[in-house]
């Protein structure tokens, strides 16, 4: 069950490849599954991960910025992002100087979902790294509880749940 404690993993270790989608990689190393962020790609011999924003004027942030970052954000267990998935349930904007603060407020697929804290905290890195943002705070919610309804479509056909 993962549990957020960082792990290093010895150069030349051997290590399985589970997942790598929005360049977020899930390894196998020693009976653990661990995530290593894109920006630490290289570390497995992949290229760091960097998402192309426009450029943009010092200012509030712009939410299709934001979107565009929460897309890249997996569910370690679930090769869906967490926008299709259906987890992320608003997103406030509060402009301040000379960035802004953003709100998250999302759910998981299970209360118990193991994975909620991984993905928080990739939320909160990835935000922290899209233009004009300089705090984030991400709440978790449940109510109203996550169903495979909140799913796009694409995402319904891609789980073959359609």
């Amino acid at each position: 069950m993962p549990v957020g404690t960082p792990v290093v993993i010895p150069e030349n270790s051997f290590v399985t490849l589970t997942q790598s989608l929005g360049g977020s990689y899930t390894v196998v190393y020693q009976g653990n599954m661990i995530r290593i962020d894109g920006i630490n790609a290289a570390a497995i011999g992949f290229e760091a991960f960097v998402v192309d924003y426009p450029k943009r004027a010092p200012g509030p942030a712009c939410e299709e910025d934001i979107w565009k970052t929460l897309r890249t954000i997996y569910d370690p267990e679930i090769p869906v992002n967490i926008v299709d998935l259906g987890l992320i349930y608003d997103v406030t904007i509060k402009p301040d100087n000379p960035g802004s603060y953003v709100k998250v407020t999302m759910t998981l697929t299970a209360p118990g979902c193991g994975m909620g804290p991984v993905l928080i905290d990739d939320i909160y890195a990835r935000l922290m790294r899209t233009p004009n943002i300089e705090n984030v705070d991400v709440e978790l919610v449940f109510d109203p509880p996550w169903s495979r309804d909140m799913m796009s479509e694409e995402a319904q056909l891609q789980l073959g749940m359609y």
